[in-house]
């Protein structure tokens, strides 16, 4: 039980003159991990290897201006007195929503200039990037990062003596309520379980075809309702009650379910190949086309 057993985080490992971070070595390989994952269902769309790589390139680039962007506006009066603090990104300050939508936003002109459909491409991404989730967490277990309000939970982490260093801070602020010896919500710990439920949930959904955007819908819902369950166990800035990740999450959620639950097919926008598969059919692979 983390909240027993604690430990000492890993927030820096140095190289000789290198000073690297376990988060953004673990949020690289998730990046690397999903794309692997993602490439056997594009082929099997259709899409060869030679035209999904750039957007790989693309969505790296973009995930980390987004992340970065999406962090900056909920947290702008930490930079309101040093404008250029924006620009030091190894400094720490992302937000893994933002990383999703950035991502999204600069593969989107390659998609439509490629002419694939976009809910093809992203329905072959989203089990990989519940994937890029589950294993890029890692990082933040390790350096202690995303650690919530106090609790007596049985996985809660036990914060470290003062002078040990953790991704998230240990020590009262204005903004926190943690001290050394309390045992918190490790946030980060429940978005990697509950990511990896999602992701055991989209495989076996993909056995079967769905219409066109299905699985990216059913992991906008789902990871969505994630987001917003955990931050509530967070200790961050809060807008109207919830934090920036909880509205963005909700906005989310609600376009996915309306989707899901009342038009049931392809939105319109994005299908730049070709007309999706027929909304009233499904097709086991096993068994053949169902009513």
């Amino acid at each position: 039980m983390l909240g027993v057993i604690s430990y000492d985080p890993i927030v820096r490992i140095h190289i000789g003159p290198l000073s690297i971070s376990p988060h953004g070595i673990f949020i690289a390989i998730g990046f690397m991990v999903g794309a692997w994952f993602m490439l056997p269902q594009s082929r099997k769309r259709g899409m060869p290897d030679d035209v999904v790589y750039p957007l790989f390139t693309l969505a790296a680039i973009g995930s980390l201006v987004g992340a970065r962007v999406a962090y900056v506006i909920n947290h702008i009066a930490d930079y309101a007195s040093s404008p250029l603090d924006i620009l030091l990104v190894w400094e720490g300050g992302i937000s893994l929503l933002g990383g999703f939508f950035g991502a999204i936003a600069f593969a989107i002109p390659r998609m439509r200039r490629e002419k694939l459909s976009f809910w093809k491409v992203m329905d072959a991404a989203a089990p990989g990037m519940a994937l890029g989730v589950v294993v890029g967490r890692t990082g933040d277990l390790i350096i202690a990062d995303h650690l919530g309000k106090v609790t007596n939970f049985f996985l809660g982490y036990r914060c470290p003596p003062l002078g040990v260093e953790t991704g998230s801070p240990c020590a009262p602020t204005d903004l926190v309520s943690r001290s050394p010896g309390a045992i918190v919500h490790q946030t980060a710990l429940y978005d990697q379980l509950l990511a990896l439920v999602l992701l055991i949930v989209l495989i076996r959904l993909r056995r079967k075809v769905h219409f066109d955007g299905f699985l990216i819908l059913v992991f906008g819902l789902g990871y969505g309702l994630n987001r917003v369950i955990e931050d509530f166990l967070r200790e961050d800035t809060r807008r109207l009650g919830l934090t920036a990740s909880q509205w963005t999450a909700l906005t989310t959620v609600s376009l996915c379910l309306y989707v899901l639950a009342v038009r049931k097919r392809t939105p319109r926008w994005g299908r730049w190949d070709s007309s999706p598969a027929p909304a009233s059919t499904v097709i086991d692979e096993d068994h053949g086309p169902e009513p």
